[in-house]
């Protein structure tokens, strides 16, 4: 089995902890990891940018002339796409860029990326972060203790209201549940702070 350090939550050392092999110590598959990547990218796309078409500007209903006799061109409305103020000819249109991998695709992307935090020593588990109240000062001190003060992934437990708060306000630290655990996340991510009880959910959605 492969093991690393376990850490108190004042960040000294307090014994070693096993992983599961099938998930923190397999062969990184990078194909799989930047397909992944992509996905989660283009759903973080919002998609948002559009533009009108002359069936949707406003106004324009009237022929703006007769349509001989004039010596001007003949125009059907004032809402054409030549006109200043008309429709838009193939513009852009709101849509959502989002679609989905298999979930033994995006399984193995996880996987991946969290052996390869394992096998350079950017993995760290904590016994536990219990806080009485948002305590900010205590968890920046522990992320000094740990060496990860840039760009840090805290994995946390369920319903550990008071430690999400108490890191809410640090810089480059990012804060998700055992059960959100995702590619981008993780390899966005200098360190992986993740607790006892976060591995062992973690370890349940991935085997």
């Amino acid at each position: 089995m492969t093991s690393v350090s376990l850490y108190k939550q004042d960040g000294s050392k307090n014994g070693e902890v096993e992983l599961n092999e099938a998930i923190f110590n397999i062969e990184p598959n990078e194909s799989v990891v930047f397909d992944t990547v992509v996905m989660q990218r283009a759903s973080l796309r919002q998609g948002t940018n559009g533009t009108k078409s002359r069936g949707q500007v406003r106004g324009g209903g009237k022929k703006p002339w007769r349509q001989k006799g004039t010596g001007r061109a003949r125009q059907g409305s004032i809402r054409s796409p030549q006109w200043v103020g008309g429709g838009v000819v193939f513009g852009p249109q709101a849509r959502s860029y989002s679609y989905h991998l298999p979930k033994k695709v995006t399984r193995l992307a996880v996987k991946s990326v969290l052996s390869e935090k394992v096998a350079n020593g950017d993995l760290l588990v904590v016994d536990s972060l219990n806080f009485d109240a948002p305590k900010t000062k205590e968890f920046a001190n522990l992320l000094k203790n740990l060496d990860a003060a840039t760009k840090t992934l805290v994995v946390l437990e369920d319903d550990n209201e008071n430690a999400v708060r108490s890191a809410r306000n640090i810089d480059n630290v990012k804060v998700i549940s055992g059960k959100g655990v995702n590619t981008l996340d993780v390899l966005n991510s200098k360190k992986v702070i993740i607790t006892k009880a976060a591995l062992s959910q973690v370890e349940e959605v991935l085997a």
